[in-house]
């Protein structure tokens, strides 16, 4: 099976906007949403919409990462178990 170059970049960079992943990865953004909605279906990865404000004006996009994956904690974060 294939890997998407989409799934490929997000595992190797972690949470990304779509418009980072276009531009990363040279493909168009139109063509990363449909991938991005193809492997949110299949379960591989998790996404949000969000809006930007660039200069006052919204830009809409998506975040997007590999399914399953939690960041590690922030340092200086006391333990949920105390």
């Amino acid at each position: 099976m294939h890997t998407s170059p989409v799934l490929q970049y997000l595992k190797k960079h972690g949470q990304k906007l779509d418009s980072e992943i276009a531009a990363a990865t040279g493909i168009s953004l139109s063509e990363v949403r449909l991938s991005l909605a193809d492997l949110s279906a299949q379960g591989e990865i998790s996404k949000c919409s969000v809006t930007k404000f660039n200069n006052g004006k919204p830009v809409e996009g998506f975040l997007c990462r590999i399914s399953g994956y939690f960041p590690p904690a922030a340092p200086g974060r006391k333990p949920a178990n105390k």
